[in-house]
């Protein structure tokens, strides 16, 4: 099934333009999702809401938002108030630097798009992408959608270009702010974990190596359903007990994914004579005459 592009916009560097199509970059149509029904009758239920003071339905028209200041006391806007609060959506994202690409933290990066150039893109399209691969950098710049203002970062990929949305600065904690304390690692501990490290490394990531297996494993218990079978429960899996000796954990692991050395091939012998008792009878073969 062809890809089908959610927006048009217009990336700009300097006065270079470039006309692309906005392409999602990830499927959130195939998260499984379970409806709230009524246990009774198995029909569909719907999200009300009820005014805790009053303990009455409040229908959607009494409905207004409000912004909590301090401890139960709120101000309210009004839709208008809230539209005209909205960035207003552009269809163009102007860069406004380039940056080396490893200087951007996988933690800031948010919800991904491919670019794929438009009418009359095709070539300004490629020399960016090219001009970011030879340099080792990407873009940085601003873009408006869906009444919200975005960094987003153009990065170049194998056969083309990729827009990631990113976090803003505050939306992210600092690792700062976690209570690590500083542990010496001794010398042997370190060269066996390289060693482990070594034993299990690739030359590059890849995404089909791994399943989704709760998502496997919902998808044929809904189909067994739906074929009137019962479902059975797994036994949970013993977890395994503390491991209290960092070396020997480590031995362990290296031991466990070393690979098996082929068992030596036995030589091909002949049985063994048995001894012939002496009331055993004395069998000779005679040549047909």
């Amino acid at each position: 099934m062809a890809a089908r592009s959610i927006a048009s916009l217009t990336i700009s560097f300097g006065m270079v333009a470039i006309p692309v199509k906005l392409y999602s970059a990830t499927e959130t149509s195939k998260t499984i999702s379970f409806n709230m029904l009524h246990k009774g009758c198995g029909s569909r239920l719907k999200q009300q809401y009820v005014c805790l003071k009053e303990e009455v339905v409040v229908p959607r028209d009494d409905i207004v938002k409000g912004y909590e200041f301090a401890k139960d006391q709120y101000v309210t806007f009004s839709p208008d108030e809230l539209k005209a609060l909205e960035e207003t959506g552009s269809h163009s994202a102007e860069i406004s630097e380039f940056v080396p690409i490893e200087t951007v933290d996988p933690v800031y990066f948010d919800k991904a798009y491919y670019l794929a150039p438009d009418k009359g893109g095709a070539k300004p399209y490629a020399l960016l992408a090219q001009a970011l691969r030879a340099s080792g950098r990407c873009a940085l710049g601003r873009w408006a959608s869906h009444g919200k203002q975005h960094v987003v970062m153009i990065r170049p990929v194998e056969d083309g270009l990729v827009m990631q949305q990113l976090l803003y600065g505050t939306d992210v904690r600092s690792i700062k702010d976690l209570d690590i304390p500083r542990t010496e690692v001794k010398d042997a501990e370190l060269k066996l974990a390289e060693q482990l490290i070594d034993q299990q490394a690739v030359d590059r990531f890849d995404p089909d190596a791994y399943t989704d297996e709760v998502r496997v494993r919902i998808e044929a218990a809904v189909q067994k359903k739906v074929e009137g079978q019962e479902i059975t429960l797994t036994e949970e899996r013993e977890g395994g007990g503390q491991v209290i000796d960092l070396m020997e954990a480590l031995r362990a692991s290296l031991e466990k994914k070393a690979p098996a050395a082929p068992a030596p091939q036995a030589e091909a012998r002949k049985p063994p004579k048995r001894a012939r008792s002496a009331a055993e009878p004395s069998v000779r073969k005679t040549a047909k005459k």
